[in-house]
C-alpha cells in the first residue's frame, strides 16, 4: 500500500500524455486508459524511458461505450487495491452532424460527460481505500457556449458542434460541483479545470467547421506541457482539499461563466439525469 496509483484517461497523447509522464516521474504506478492499442503502446515506451518507471499499465477502453466502461472498471477493481488519483481527461470534438453511439447516446455527451460520471462512480471503492485521493475533471472555458436544458440535454434539437462541446464541458464543471457534495465527509477531493487552448490532436478526427477554425489557430496555442500545468497542480499541490468542487484556471479558483455551473439544484439535476440515462442502457 506504500506506492501511489494514478489512472489517466487519454494518456497516450496531448496533455494526458504529459500528465501521465510527470506522474510516472514522481513514482506513481500509472494506469493509462486509452482507445487505441498501438498509440498506447508507443506512448508507454516513451513514458517508461523518460521517467525510469516501469510500473505503467494500459487499459484499452472505448469511453463512448458505457457497457465497456463497466467491464473495464470491474477489471481495474479486481487488479488494484487503491487509487490515489483519477484524471478524467479524455475528450473529443464532434463532427458537424449529430451522431449517436451504439447505445443510442449522443457521442459528445457520452465521451465527454457520461464517461467521467461512470468511471468515477465505478472506481469510487478504490478512491475510498486511499485517504487523500483526488478526482480531476478536465473541463474548458468552452463551457461559455454551453447551456443546461433538461428538455434537450443531448441536443436532439438545434445541434451544432460547438454547442455540443460547450455543453459537455459545462457538464464537467457541474458534475464536479455535485460530486464534491456526494463525497462530503470522505477523505476525497475533486476539482475541474480549464487547461488552456492547447496544441494537441484534439480536433484531428472532426470534420466540423469549428475543427477547421481550431486547426487554423494552432500557431497561437500553448504547448501540451503548459496545458498540463493546472492538472498537475490539482493532482499534487498539498493543502487544497478545502477547495473541493471548484473550477480552476491557471492554478487558481475561477467562477464559471454559465450560471448553471454554480447552481446546486441544477448540478444535482444533471447528476440525477445522468443516472437515469445510464440506468436505461446498463
Amino acid at each position: 500500500m506504500s506506492h501511489k496509483t494514478a489512472l489517466v484517461t487519454g494518456a497516450n497523447s496531448g496533455i494526458g500524455r504529459i500528465t501521465a509522464l510527470e506522474l510516472a516521474k514522481r513514482g506513481y504506478h500509472l494506469i493509462m486508459v486509452c482507445r487505441n492499442r498501438i498509440k498506447a503502446d508507443e506512448a508507454k515506451k516513451v513514458i517508461v524511458k523518460e521517467s525510469g518507471n516501469s510500473n505503467v499499465d494500459i487499459i484499452i477502453c472505448d469511453l463512448g461505450n458505457m457497457k465497456q466502461i463497466l467491464e473495464k472498471t470491474s477489471e481495474i477493481r479486481s487488479q488494484y487495491q487503491h487509487l490515489d488519483l483519477l484524471v478524467n481527461n479524455a475528450g473529443m470534438l464532434p463532427d458537424g452532424v449529430r451522431k449517436e453511439t451504439e447505445e443510442g447516446i449522443e457521442v459528445t455527451f457520452a465521451v465527454n460527460h457520461l464517461s467521467y460520471f461512470l468511471l468515477t462512480k465505478e472506481l469510487m471503492p478504490l478512491l475510498e481505500s486511499r485517504p487523500g485521493s483526488r478526482i480531476i475533471n478536465v473541463a474548458s472555458e468552452a463551457h461559455r457556449s454551453g447551456a443546461f436544458d433538461t428538455d434537450n440535454l443531448t441536443l436532439k434539437k438545434g445541434y451544432y458542434t460547438f454547442k455540443a462541446y460547450g455543453n459537455s464541458k459545462l457538464f464537467n464543471i457541474m458534475f464536479t460541483r455535485q460530486l464534491a457534495s456526494e463525497i462530503e465527509g470522505k477523505e476525497i477531493s475533486t476539482f475541474s479545470l480549464h487547461p488552456g487552448v492547447v496544441d494537441t490532436n484534439f480536433a484531428a478526427n472532426s470534420s466540423s467547421l469549428y475543427a477547421r477554425l481550431f486547426n487554423l489557430g494552432r500557431f497561437f496555442m500553448i504547448s501540451p506541457k503548459k496545458g498540463a500545468e493546472t492538472i498537475l497542480y490539482l493532482c499534487l499541490e498539498p493543502g487544497i482539499e478545502s477547495l473541493s468542487g471548484q473550477y480552476f484556471v491557471k492554478k487558481k479558483p475561477a467562477k464559471p461563466k454559465v450560471q448553471a455551473a454554480s447552481n446546486e439544484v441544477e448540478c444535482k439535476k444533471l447528476w440525477e439525469l445522468s443516472e437515469e440515462i445510464l440506468h436505461s442502457i446498463l
